[in-house]
């Protein structure tokens, strides 16, 4: 029955409205230092199984096909997308990126992430009214370990391993005061995105291994530069179209549909 259509189509749209939304954050974050794109992943319905493939048929053969009516369509998931973003030359001190696998780690509430540590790869620091080092950002969130630069530096430096290292005014050596360290996930994507640039554990993603940066398959530091978006707005805009096509199309056939229902409400006149 053209009823069957109906909802079918209806579950269409309401995935399609899904990925909208997902492209639409996508293209927002396009300038968002260290975001990382998503796309929505679908997956299809429960079937109607009409007729088995197998079963011996009026012939006493078996039956090559079954038939099977879909129920419809779903988004099963959002699927963050790790690769690197374009590394941006800014010149800032401050500005550190991360060119290779892992994450800064922040110090957040307890009741957003476990342990209190949330992860980015948003690496555009400054200093707060203590000396910390912090995201500079609304929130100010403190950098894990955390990192404190003392009074009377004249400049600060940062090694592609982690070292922190601040020239203080009247010493001719730069003093060590801090070491970055980063944490990577066997599976990133299983990460819990809690806005800020930030994600969160779960049990998905697996627990943090932490390491200074260019050990362990985690990635050097580079110092005066910010991990841009990796966002591709040509991809996305594409995507867009297609979107908006296939909302179209499941607009049709709910019009279909309702058009045969119509016709039989028809039949007795």
């Amino acid at each position: 029955m053209a009823i069957t259509a109906l909802h079918s189509a209806a579950t269409g749209l309401t995935a399609l409205s899904t990925q909208l939304d997902v492209i639409a954050n996508n293209l927002a974050n396009v300038n968002t230092d260290g975001f990382k794109a998503s796309r929505a992943n679908f997956q299809d319905l429960l079937y109607v199984e009409k007729a088995q493939p197998g079963v011996e048929n009026a012939n006493g053969d078996q039956r090559p096909t079954g038939l099977y009516v879909g129920l419809g369509v779903k988004v099963s998931g959002t699927q963050v997308d790790f690769t690197q973003g374009s590394l941006i030359n800014t010149g800032q001190t401050l500005d550190i990126a991360i060119e290779g696998g892992g994450f800064f780690q922040v110090q957040v509430e307890d009741e957003r992430a476990e342990g209190g540590v949330a992860y980015t790869r948003a690496g555009n620091f400054t200093l707060n009214e203590d000396g910390e080092l912090v995201l500079a950002n609304d929130q100010g969130r403190r950098l894990e370990p955390n990192i404190s630069i003392p009074d009377g530096v004249e400049s600060i430096s940062v090694s592609g391993d982690g070292r922190v290292l601040a020239q203080i005014a009247g010493q001719a050596q730069p003093q060590e005061v801090g070491q970055i360290q980063l944490a990577r996930f066997i599976n990133p994507t299983g990460l819990r995105q809690i806005g800020e640039n930030l994600f969160a554990e779960t049990a998905a993603s697996g627990p943090p291994t932490t390491g200074n940066p260019t050990e362990n398959g985690l990635g050097q530091l580079r110092q005066g530069f910010v991990e841009g978006s990796n966002v591709n707005p040509t991809r996305e805009l594409i995507g867009l179209i297609r979107t908006q096509r296939a909302f179209e199309m499941n607009s049709q056939s709910i019009r279909t549909a309702d058009e045969s229902l119509q016709t039989v409400a028809q039949l007795r006149r």
